[in-house]
């Protein structure tokens, strides 16, 4: 018996990272078919659209003599353009192409990356409804905490008049407030009839400092959040857990939908920020290995999660692609841009060796954080 149940925790453990490499995969597949659809409206001359990387498992040249193919290693795709890197005489060559149609093309990948992610919110926001917090409260010896406080499963909707979508969005409206301070709550809370939409006030019993986006136990003292110890007594974990709510009519839940697609990016530039100020570490972050881990816990536990961590991996992918970093389509946006503006393009041979030395410290960065992560 133990043997056959190791065997199907392996088997259960090699199919979620199948359906996490799945993931990433498609989410690539559909940046890169944004530069191909892009590139076709326009005439580039597009020499293969690949999906993964190595030895061709099948290939299918066009007539126009654009390749087509599948590779072994599921890790990424691209689509190589003429011209994209060098100079190439051909007219439709990507360097021969107008500055604002190149930069058109090197956008249409993270905006495909945006729209799948956006449809595949709201298809799970409307099948099946919106992750919010579930909170359960630690009574206060203090009377006046009880009176002014959240109630056991309640579910919250916003906070000081902004909706809360993610526990970043909660920590920004309550960033700064003191213990003792009042603050407004909309909840969906539990009665003799059923759940209701309510309006509350609850008085904070710490002050609401963070030191940084995963810096999370100061919000859940503020809000008297019950604690749930280990066996050892010592060890504690806070009882807040998401729960998916369907109480918000369609175009509503649509709507949320779009900005909690922004909110995703908003945050992503928050904890960017937060890195290059010193405010967060390294170890913070995932590298492939470790999103690749994260990816496959959470798209297993059901269909809901599987749409929202591969919406919020496409949103993730959008953003980081724009970024100006050497080897993105940041950076490559911006060298269109400063030609367009100079009339004439920096030396390909120099750029081409930016972006290469930029590709391997971005190579390094994510052996580095998956380093981090076993430390």
């Amino acid at each position: 018996m133990y043997h056959l149940l190791s065997f199907s925790g392996v088997m259960s453990t090699i199919g979620s990272v199948l359906l996490a490499l799945l993931i990433l995969l498609a989410m690539i597949t559909v940046h890169e078919f944004g530069h191909y659809v892009a590139g076709k409206i326009f005439r580039f001359k597009i020499n293969e659209f690949a999906i993964g990387f190595g030895p061709a498992l099948f290939k299918h040249k066009k007539k126009n003599g654009e390749l087509i193919s599948v590779r072994c290693l599921p890790l990424g795709g691209y689509c190589a353009f003429e011209g994209e890197d060098t100079d190439a005489p051909h007219p439709d060559a990507f360097n021969n192409k107008k500055p604002w149609q190149r930069i058109i093309v090197l956008l249409a990948g993270a905006f495909m990356n945006y729209l799948l992610a956006l449809v595949l919110l709201i298809v799970s926001f409307l099948a099946c409804g919106q992750l919010l917090l579930l909170t359960f409260t630690e009574p206060s010896q203090e009377a006046v905490y009880n009176e002014y406080s959240l109630h056991d499963r309640d579910v919250i909707i916003s906070c000081e008049g902004k909706d809360i979508y993610l526990t970043s969005d909660l920590m920004d409206a309550l960033e700064g407030k003191k213990q003792g301070d009042i603050v407004s709550f909309v909840v969906s809370r539990e009665g003799e009839e059923g759940r209701s939409i309510q309006s509350v006030s609850v008085m904070l019993r710490a002050d609401a400092a963070f030191d940084d986006l995963t810096d999370t136990a100061p919000l859940w003292e503020a809000l008297g959040v019950e604690k749930q110890y280990a066996e050892d007594g010592e060890s504690f974990s806070y009882r807040i857990y998401s729960t998916s709510f369907t109480g918000f009519g369609f175009f509503e839940t649509v709507g949320r939908a779009f900005t909690y697609s922004f909110r995703i990016g908003g945050t992503i530039f928050k904890v960017l920020g937060q890195l290059l100020t010193g405010d967060l570490g390294l170890s913070a972050f995932g590298g492939p290995v470790s999103t690749i881990k994260l990816t496959s816990q959470i798209a297993s536990r059901s269909v809901q999660q599987f749409l929202e961590i591969s919406a919020f991996i496409g949103v993730n992918l959008a953003v980081f692609n724009l970024l100006p970093i050497p080897a993105l389509d940041g950076s490559k946006m911006v060298f269109t841009a400063i030609e367009w503006v100079r009339g004439k393009p920096i030396n390909r041979k120099v750029e081409a060796i930016i972006h290469a030395v930029g590709f391997v410290l971005l190579l390094g960065f994510a052996v580095l954080v998956d380093v981090l992560q076993l430390f």
